[in-house]
């Protein structure tokens, strides 16, 4: 249920920005909109990756701690890992620095 629950969330959160992010012509607040869209959105991208990044490092503490042997093999694959969400984010950045650059501030 609480999966549920944080899906619909991230979806009405989602619906509500993307009338922000992708406003059309017209209007003297769309860039500000734009930017605003685009801020939201790192926002969430920044929070989802260090919450992802939080919970690697857990596991591969607790794995070290119950395992020291294995500690080299868990590190190599933790950093992986770290590198992968971490492209999240800057995936999150070229797409609000697409919008920004698409419709400026001050346009």
């Amino acid at each position: 249920m609480r999966k549920i629950l944080s899906i619909v969330f991230a979806t009405i959160a989602f619906v509500c920005c993307a009338s922000m992010a992708f406003a059309a012509d017209g209007g003297s607040g769309i860039g500000a909109m734009s930017a605003i869209g685009c801020g939201i959105g790192m926002g969430l991208a920044a929070l989802g990756c260090g919450i992802g990044q939080g919970i690697g490092v857990r596991g591969a503490c607790e794995g070290m701690a119950r395992n020291p042997e294995m500690s080299g093999k868990l590190t190599t694959t933790l950093i992986l890992g770290l590198a992968f969400i971490e492209s999240l984010a800057i995936y999150a950045l070229v797409v609000a620095l697409i919008l920004l650059f698409v419709k400026p501030l001050g346009a």
